[in-house]
């Protein structure tokens, strides 16, 4: 995912969307709707995860870091996880990503949880179709381009740091040269020394 952008063949723009699926479900009925011949937009790069509760948020950041402009993630319905729980603790952080998203500036539409099971592969279609016009509607999210640039303030304030450094060196090395300064006495005798 090292280009950030990417075009569609008549050269307009389309999103890019990672999309984290559980193997036992949402996977399994992306499989589904490839088998029955489903078609859907083609810009999404399913990952396949044994269950969306492995969903580390670190993961999504990642994935805008290196240029998708939207997040999809997929799991077994409430009830009906094959580890209990692990789409409870998907929620449970979809809620807090959805928190630190917001306070990174990012919309919190680039980021989707769904529940979608096995039989569902309709559902993968229409989820699929929805988010690629909701980003679309969006446009690029171009965090590499943001990289970049903070890089470059970043740099920028290094390099004036850096400066400001060595004037304070000079300006304290050209101290230590002088002799040191004569203790200072009061022409008035009852003014007291420490």
């Amino acid at each position: 995912m090292s280009d950030p952008t990417s075009t569609s063949p008549n050269g307009s723009w389309t999103p890019r969307i990672v999309a984290f699926f559980c193997n036992w479900c949402t996977y399994t009925a992306a499989d589904l709707a490839g088998v029955s011949r489903m078609k859907y937009a083609a810009n999404a790069r399913v990952i396949r995860l044994m269950c969306s509760g492995r969903v580390d948020p670190q993961f999504i950041l990642d994935a805008f870091r290196r240029g998708a402009d939207g997040v999809l993630i997929g799991g077994c319905h409430p009830g009906d996880c094959h580890y209990v729980e692990g789409n409870y603790k998907m929620l449970r952080r979809f809620q807090l990503l959805k928190r630190l998203l917001r306070d990174m500036g990012i919309a919190e539409q680039r980021v989707r949880l769904e529940w979608i099971s096995a039989a569902e592969g309709e559902r993968v279609r229409t989820v699929m179709n929805e988010m690629t016009a909701q980003l679309t509607a969006l446009g690029p999210l171009g965090v590499p381009e943001k990289f970049a640039q903070w890089d470059q303030e970043v740099g920028a304030l290094a390099r004036q740091i850096e400066a400001q450094q060595a004037n304070a060196d000079a300006r304290r090395a050209g101290l230590e040269g002088e002799a040191p300064a004569e203790p200072q006495t009061s022409a008035n005798p009852e003014v007291a020394h420490v």
